[in-house]
């Protein structure tokens, strides 16, 4: 290199860099909206609502089979031939439902939405309001048992139920005893139970006449405090039976809840009796029973109609507290027919069968 020759390094060129670009408005926009469908979606979908879905449930002809099994069979007594369907209707409950399903059900016109809490008390569990439906529907069987042989003159006898724990009659009386007489009186029904121990107070001691087995036995026991009455406490539950030397079995699963009692007696008398009490027709309808025959008030008689005309009655039984509500809602071509005492029914069904017209709602 020449002396006095200057030398220049070249650097390389720069190519001019575009600024850098965020996320514009608009697409911050569809995210964040994305974003919100997508969680209410979640919580639509998974979120359970504090409310119950109620809907119209199955139906069951009281007087044919469920799964090869006759709904009310009677052994050791002469029955009649039975035509036609006496139809007991029931109410759908489904619980533990998301938003979406809740809505869905809704929209459809079929189903109503009811706060959880009336059907479930706080702390209660789906299984022990299960156990509470399966014996309220067990009791409705025996009550309408003992209505329907009571209504056709059988007679009837007082057993022991549930005992109290602890209780004078622990330990002394068991479930199904027949009770002959209390504290001096005779017992003919469960009335007269309660009205035997009237003028007691607790700390008297009292004589029971039971009968276990074919063995009459007497106990004098002493009679205990309850909060609830200030006489004294034997602590069982009587309960009227028919005394009868046949059996009826009523086979039905998976059903709760004690508003079939009438249709369950309804079939009875007309298995117990000549003729077809409807006529060799459709007739459905609900209530609940008790052993003299009394037929009270129940819940969804809404759902209850329409399951009914579904399935192709014409005729349907309502307990007489139910009337107004009934009429506001019942199907085109349903009639209602007022019911208050099994009696009323039987006799409303002759009538209709007759030609003849019966009490309506």
């Amino acid at each position: 290199m020449s002396e006095g020759t200057d030398t220049v390094v070249e650097q390389p060129t720069k190519r001019p860099t575009r600024p850098r670009r965020g996320l514009t408005r608009r697409t911050w926009t569809l995210v964040i909206s994305l974003t919100v469908v997508l969680v209410l979606g979640l919580l639509g979908g998974f979120a359970r609502v504090p409310y119950v879905a109620l809907g119209p449930g199955p139906t069951y002809n009281t007087l044919g089979q469920v799964n090869g099994t006759d709904v009310v069979h009677i052994e050791g007594q002469e029955t009649f031939p039975t035509n036609g369907a006496l139809t007991m209707t029931t109410v759908s409950l489904t619980d533990d439902i998301s938003l979406f399903g809740a809505l869905g059900l809704w929209v459809t016109g079929r189903y109503a939405l009811a706060p959880r809490e009336e059907f479930f008390r706080p702390g209660e569990s789906e299984q022990q309001v299960r156990d509470q439906n399966v014996k309220a529907f067990q009791d409705s069987q025996t009550s309408a048992e003992v209505a329907a042989l009571r209504y056709l003159s059988y007679p009837v006898k007082v057993v022991a139920g549930d005992i109290t724990r602890g209780s004078a009659a622990d330990n002394v009386l068991q479930p199904d005893d027949r009770l002959v007489a209390v504290n001096g009186k005779e017992v003919a029904g469960f009335e007269d139970v309660r009205a035997a121990l009237e003028n007691t107070k607790p700390g008297d001691r009292v004589e029971i006449t039971f009968q276990r087995q074919s063995a009459r036995q007497t106990a004098t026991v002493t009679l205990g405090a309850s909060e609830d009455r200030t006489s004294g406490f034997l602590g069982i539950r009587p309960v009227d039976r028919a005394d009868v030397p046949f059996d009826i079995k009523i086979s039905l699963s998976d059903v709760g809840g004690p508003s079939a009692g009438l249709l369950f007696a309804l079939s009875i008398v007309d298995k117990l009796t000549p003729g077809e009490l409807n006529g060799g027709q459709s007739v459905a309808g609900t209530g609940e029973i008790n052993d003299k025959g009394e037929v009270g008030r129940i819940g969804g008689i809404n759902f209850k109609m329409v399951a009914a005309r579904e399935g192709g009655a014409t005729t349907f039984l309502v307990p007489a507290g139910n009337c107004d509500e009934a009429k506001q809602h019942a199907p085109e071509g349903l009639r209602l027919v007022k019911v208050e005492k099994l009696a009323d029914a039987v006799e409303s069904l002759k009538a209709i069968n007759a030609g003849k017209d019966a009490p309506h709602c």
